[in-house]
């Protein structure tokens, strides 16, 4: 028959109790600390002692969550039809809200993130989120930090990872893409004709004023034509050398008329 010490029963029970109420926490957590039902304090890091039955403890990590945003439907503002998935930086500022206030703070993130992403995307040009991805993940960021701030959350960063395209709009933007290339190189060809145009317009009011640079244009253009291998030579001659003779043969012509 086994007999039991009643005292070594109560040492046994103390212990249990004891261990029971320690409670370690690391310099990332701090504990909620509920006295039958009602909110104590915030403690730690550090040794803390619950006593059981009495007192209830919840466990908050402080440190920076990484949460990945599902993958959602969105149809943008010129209504196309993308999937869209982000990553999202929070952290617990006020474990005491965090606990109170939200019955679960990381599902309620999660679901706002989501709902969020759709709304602040859907107010947008499929343009505007492939272009405009900083901009949007600091709209997004203010939105869920604004909300989540009740629950003692900060909302870091934001940042959308893919936008995923149906294949015949990849061919669509594909066309548009080179369409859009096509104008720039118009573009640009004609403004390099405008400047062209513009410095030999230049030129030519030099060379009107100058008759002695018209002369050296003459001479540079006989060395070039010299220095071809060519059997035929062109002199550029000016046209006023012809003005003499033209009038000279005009007063003969008159002349003859009149005799």
């Amino acid at each position: 028959m086994i007999v039991f010490n009643p005292i070594f029963i109560a040492l046994a029970l103390l212990l249990a109790l004891v261990a029971a109420s320690i409670k370690v926490l690391f310099e990332y957590e701090r504990g909620v600390v509920f006295l039958l039902g009602r909110f104590q304090a915030v403690k730690g890091p550090g040794l803390i002692i619950v006593v059981p039955v009495i007192q209830q403890m919840r466990r908050v990590d402080l440190r920076t969550i990484v949460m990945d945003v599902p993958s959602q439907d969105v149809i943008s503002r010129d209504n196309v039809s993308v999937k869209v998935n982000a990553v999202l930086y929070f952290r617990v500022v006020d474990p005491e809200r965090a606990i109170i206030h939200v019955e679960d703070f990381m599902s309620a993130t999660s679901q706002l993130a989501q709902t969020t992403l759709r709304s602040v995307l859907g107010q947008h040009e499929l343009d505007e989120m492939l272009a405009e991805r900083e901009k949007l993940n600091r709209d997004i960021q203010n939105i869920l930090d604004a909300e989540t701030d009740i629950w003692g959350i900060k909302v870091a960063n934001v940042e959308i990872k893919h936008v995923d395209i149906d294949e015949s709009m990849i061919r669509v933007i594909a066309r548009q893409a080179e369409a859009e290339r096509e104008r720039r190189a118009k573009i640009i060809n004609a403004e390099g004709e405008f400047q062209a145009a513009e410095q030999l317009r230049q030129a030519a009011e030099i060379l009107s004023t100058q008759p002695q640079a018209m002369q050296l244009r003459y001479l540079q253009t006989l060395r070039d034509i010299g220095s071809q291998n060519s059997t035929t030579v062109v002199f550029p001659v000016p046209l006023d050398l012809f003005g003499p003779l033209l009038k000279a043969v005009e007063r003969l012509d008159l002349r003859k008329n009149e005799e």
